[in-house]
């Protein structure tokens, strides 16, 4: 395993998102399988440690193979000096625990402003954007959509279809727990969103503009 240089692209996730200390609310909804689930049951409990939450981890094939690991604190801001003390931190164990047997870089950055959906917290924090979610098993007869996040109400999400056919329903309710993935959609007014957001974030935790980067 080897090092790349730490991203911190310009996630940025809510300022209140509700009760920090709902479990079921700040769990990942959406979870990893075969060698990624391998990968996150190493990293998790070391980032939790930490005090971040591991929005995902992933081994894809480019240049080379690369393990990702999404991380954010729990307000979504991260820096690029926390994603370093994370990746410093995960180096040890993984070379240890050795998840994946094969040569690899790691990186660790922050989800990024078209980020993953992961959690219950993730779906209200964004309400009112642009996202696409797939299911387990199909819902109202399918397993894609795309359109605006309503609400989440009763452990179910609400959307609003901006892709329906003449004479399909554009609102439809999705049960959080048939999600199998989810991301939000780049639009101007997520990025006018994301990057207000995060503006607010850093200066209450008095965190240096500087210390962030864009997407790598």
């Amino acid at each position: 395993m080897s090092d790349t240089p730490e991203t911190a692209p310009a996630n940025i996730a809510a300022a209140n998102i509700g009760s920090q200390n709902d479990i079921a609310y700040n769990n990942r909804l959406v979870q990893e399988q075969g060698q990624d689930a391998l990968v996150a049951s190493v990293v998790a409990p070391i980032i939790e440690q930490m005090g971040f939450r591991l929005v995902r981890a992933r081994m894809y094939d480019h240049n080379g193979l690369i393990m990702q690991i999404m991380v954010e604190k729990p307000d979504g801001t991260m820096s690029v000096g926390e994603c370093e003390e994370v990746s410093k931190a995960l180096s040890p164990v993984l070379d240890i625990e050795d998840p994946v047997p094969s040569a690899y870089n790691l990186e660790v950055s922050s989800p990024g402003i078209d980020r993953p959906l992961v959690r219950e917290s993730d779906f209200v924090t964004w309400a009112g954007h642009t996202a696409k979610v797939e299911t387990d098993y199909l819902v109202n007869g399918r397993k894609r959509f795309r359109g605006q996040l309503v609400k989440v109400d009763d452990k179910t999400l609400h959307m609003r279809r901006d892709n329906a056919a003449a004479g399909e329903e554009k609102d439809v309710e999705i049960p959080l727990n048939a999600v199998a993935a989810a991301n939000l959609v780049l639009t101007d007014d997520l990025i006018r969103e994301a990057l207000k957001r995060d503006k607010a974030l850093r200066a209450a935790n008095g965190m240096d503009n500087d210390d962030t980067s864009a997407d790598a």
